[in-house]
């Protein structure tokens, strides 16, 4: 099976989303396009797709006069366990979607206590997971995820890793040996998806692109019958370009509570959070 390894450029503006949320919150009764372009300096072409995809994760609103505020994505829960379960079920919500737009079963995988952990999936009968025949904490030499999480990791944790789950030969194409697999996991250039082609489980192909939060290692993966190995590069790109509000929860999740952008209470018409086209931050 040839496939070309085009480098993939990367698509995860996370602080610029923050920054354009951070402005947002500044003022309670709403910001213009052109005002928030302006205030967060990150202009309106490059505002514009941020803008989208922040109302579609619902962290903001536009309301009928044009002008947005923070959305109910920034309600905070009064306790801890509620707004864990609100970031679990946003996370399952962003996650089904690019599911339904890469056409294919999307995981994603934290590296916790050094193992490998899918913490998401979603999958349908449309998109079905790959059956998990070997434990993912015991393949990670060769799995898509699996790899991205290691390539996150230095020298030393991946030498440490291999030591304790020894690289077991799958199928015919899984790398066993570690001098050639810690090369390549080296060699991997930051833009580019890593690939899995039948190195875990014959009939699937997959691909995977790394989403650290903070120092901790992750890695957004699909997977796909080898019959649609046509669409993987395709595929992988678009699983790039969404994994921005992936990052985006993860990093809203991160920070200190009295830090995140916070959904206020809107004042009336005329109340002085609203923007002006000659106010200055």
């Amino acid at each position: 099976m040839a496939l070309q390894h085009k480098p993939t450029a990367p698509h995860h503006p996370t602080q610029d989303a923050l920054r354009a949320l951070e402005t947002v919150a500044r003022y309670p009764a709403g910001i213009s396009e052109t005002d928030l372009a302006r205030h967060s300096g990150l202009g309106r072409e490059r505002l514009a797709p941020l803008l989208r995809m922040l109302r579609q994760e619902g962290y903001v609103e536009r309301g009928a006069d044009g002008a947005y505020v923070t959305g109910e994505a920034l309600t905070r829960p009064d306790s801890a366990h509620g707004r864990e379960q609100a970031v679990r079920e946003r996370l399952q919500r962003t996650l089904d979607r690019l599911r339904d737009t890469v056409g294919a079963a999307v995981y994603m995988s934290r590296y916790v206590d050094g193992e490998v952990r899918v913490v998401h999936c979603a999958d349908s009968p449309a998109a079905p997971r790959v059956n998990e025949w070997v434990d993912f904490r015991r393949s990670a030499h060769a799995t898509a995820l699996g790899k991205s999480l290691l390539t996150q990791l230095d020298p030393a944790g991946r030498r440490d890793h291999l030591a304790r789950h020894r690289a077991a030969r799958l199928t015919s194409r899984t790398i066993t040996s570690d001098r050639l697999l810690l090369s390549r996991l080296e060699s991997q250039p930051a833009g580019m998806p890593v690939l899995d082609l039948q190195e875990y489980a014959v009939g699937t192909v997959c691909a995977a692109v790394p989403i650290p939060a903070g120092s901790a290692a992750g890695s957004l993966a699909l997977s796909l019958p080898v019959e649609h190995a046509h669409r993987l590069r395709r595929a992988a790109d678009t699983l790039n370009r969404g994994a921005t509000p992936v990052l985006l929860s993860l990093a809203i999740q991160d920070l200190p509570a009295d830090s995140r952008p916070a959904r206020p209470a809107r004042p009336g018409r005329g109340a002085g959070g609203r923007s002006t086209p000659g106010e200055q931050v």
